[in-house]
């Protein structure tokens, strides 16, 4: 039997738990548009315990090991993940990409959503009903399977350039994180 969309997103197996979630993250967020099916989906392993990738993403010191030169996280509900791309700026100009943090659970899962774009963000009316949720899940070993899980896509045509704009971004996302945590190369002899 092929999972239900709510499943994938979600990862809950109890339907009825499945629909409570996702009423009360659809209806906490307000966003009539809002449709779980049309989720972005994005997953890879990571060679690292989930502890580390954990602290890699919710501690400001670990987003500035991989994410961004400038970041910090208030890690706490309705705390900030505020990040800046450029060396040369400072946190809280115009170029800071501000994250609401919605929920979390320690090493399982977070969730977010743009509080603030930074200057010249191509989609400013489409993200305002977007949100991202990420779980952190233990695999055999010392690996951690991440999937980023992207919701509140409408059918707009801005917000269906968004999606595919935060396809590639949340690859890249994953990629980065990977790149932070893959095993040094040897030299070649």
């Amino acid at each position: 039997m092929k999972a239900s969309p709510y499943a994938r997103v979600t990862g809950l197996r109890n339907s009825r738990v499945r629909g409570l979630v996702l009423a009360v993250v659809l209806g906490a967020v307000g966003s009539p548009g809002a449709n779980a099916a049309e989720a972005l989906v994005t997953e890879g392993a990571i060679e690292a315990s989930v502890r580390a990738v954990w602290e890699a993403f919710t501690t400001s010191a670990g987003l500035k090991s991989w994410m961004a030169p400038l970041a910090d996280i208030d890690l706490r509900l309705d705390g900030k993940m505020r990040a800046n791309y450029r060396a040369d700026g400072t946190l809280g100009d115009t170029n800071t990409i501000v994250n609401r943090i919605l929920s979390f659970e320690p090493e399982r899962m977070l969730s977010i959503r743009v509080d603030q774009a930074p200057t010249g963000f191509p989609f400013p009316e489409a993200v305002k009903s977007m949100w991202t949720v990420i779980h952190f899940e233990p695999v055999s070993g010392n690996r951690t399977h991440m999937r980023i899980v992207g919701l509140g896509f409408t059918d707009t045509p801005e917000s269906v350039r968004m999606r595919a704009f935060f396809d590639k971004g949340n690859t890249y996302t994953l990629q980065r994180l990977q790149e932070r945590f893959a095993p040094p190369r040897k030299p070649a002899p």
